[in-house]
């Protein structure tokens, strides 16, 4: 199922795959209510593994993944009398599911996710109905195994319609001993058919200690740690690997930078920013960029709504943010701007609009927007 040369969609850059993270932290309420159900015999055959990226969300499904491989179905067990009830998730690194799921090699597992194009030589950008229909292979091999059979959806937000609704099918009409495990980032954009058959596990962001340990398990040096790295990911330890492989709070110090002087923006300063994203290999720098001038302008809003950051990500940023947005009028404004602008860099990544012009056309509607509410006395 897998080609240890290919890139994987579903594996964070410079980041463990999440079948090959053991320890799960931060998650302990969504284990428990998996395990109550598990242990009171109400296993139902869809999950919907929800809740921010970068928090747990896939090394969950690949624990419960492992752990229902490795459990005997009850009838098995009965032979021997009751095993007794488990309480925790783990599997053992030498258990033969173990070794088979971290090659990709376990027979009654299937990992659905956006599958390597080798023609155009990147990623496919949503998972195919082609892909989906793999299922139905899948579930008719592996029957002759006998005990229980687990797919996880990696993610489902990423399916497109064709295969939402294949994967659909199976939901409603479910092989027996089957359980699908979705993955959703975003579980209101899924279809409301997908969701009302699926039972939710949801994966809350991680604490400052989870968040450590989670990014110290994950090879993270200790040196790269801080409350600001903390604060601009907001509990994902997914987001923070990112921004520490990604340089992320470098941009984030050049983006306060750029807008320190609003409305006298630099514009020499924002067309190097703009330049620097342009070109295949920058798609991950543009795409970063794309994200924190998001959260500047959400930091912002909230700002000046009454609501500023508990933690400053950089030295001098709530000063900043508190003369541009010194009250709810400035606020409403940046929230506005915000949307208006999520939605112009949503359609020029669809249009394949030059990265450095929607950059700076982005600047630009920053420094008009504080131009705007200087005049009216509310810089």
């Amino acid at each position: 199922m897998s080609d240890d040369r290919l890139p994987e969609a579903d594996r964070a850059s410079g980041a463990p795959h999440p079948r090959e993270t053991s320890a799960l932290l931060g998650q302990q309420t969504a284990e428990a209510a998996f395990l109550e159900a598990f242990n009171s015999n109400r296993l139902h055959h869809g999950w919907l593994v929800t809740g921010p990226r970068g928090v747990g969300k896939a090394t969950l499904a690949w624990r419960i993944a492992r752990f229902l491989l490795a459990q005997p179905l009850a009838e098995e067990g009965e032979m021997f009398g009751a095993p007794p009830a488990p309480d925790t998730l783990d599997v053992a690194a030498d258990h033969p599911v173990t070794r088979r799921t971290l090659a990709l090699s376990e027979p009654r597992l299937f990992l659905l996710r956006r599958a390597y194009d080798a023609k155009k030589d990147r990623i496919s950008q949503d998972i195919t109905v082609e892909e989906a229909r793999k299922l139905k292979n899948f579930f008719a091999m592996s029957a002759a195994d006998g005990g229980r059979r687990v797919v996880i959806v990696d993610a489902a937000d990423e399916l497109n319609t064709s295969a939402a609704n294949a994967l659909l099918k199976l939901l409603e009409e479910p092989p027996e001993n089957a359980f699908l495990l979705l993955i959703s980032h975003q579980p209101s954009r899924l279809l409301p058919t997908i969701r009302s058959r699926c039972r939710e596990l949801r994966c809350a962001p991680l604490g400052p200690d989870d968040m450590s340990a989670a990014l110290q398990q994950a090879g993270v040096d200790s040196e790269d740690l801080s409350p600001g790295l903390s604060e601009l990911a907001a509990g994902s330890a997914g987001e923070a690997l990112r921004l520490v492989n990604l340089g992320g709070m470098g941009v984030y110090h050049e983006i306060l930078t750029l807008f320190s002087e609003l409305p006298r923006v630099d514009r020499p300063r924002a067309l190097k920013l703009a330049e620097s994203c342009v070109g295949r290999t920058n798609e991950a720098r543009f795409e970063l960029v794309l994200g924190l001038m998001d959260l500047f302008l959400s930091r912002l809003a909230r700002s000046g709504a009454g609501l500023p950051p508990a933690t400053e990500a950089m030295s001098g940023e709530a000063t900043l943010m508190a003369r541009l947005a010194p009250g709810t009028l400035a606020a409403r404004r940046w929230a506005e701007l915000q949307q208006d602008l999520g939605a112009r860099a949503r359609h020029g990544k669809a249009v394949n609009l030059d990265p450095a012009a929607l950059i700076l056309d982005m600047v630009l509607k920053i420094n008009e927007t504080a131009a705007t509410l200087a005049a009216q006395g509310e810089p």
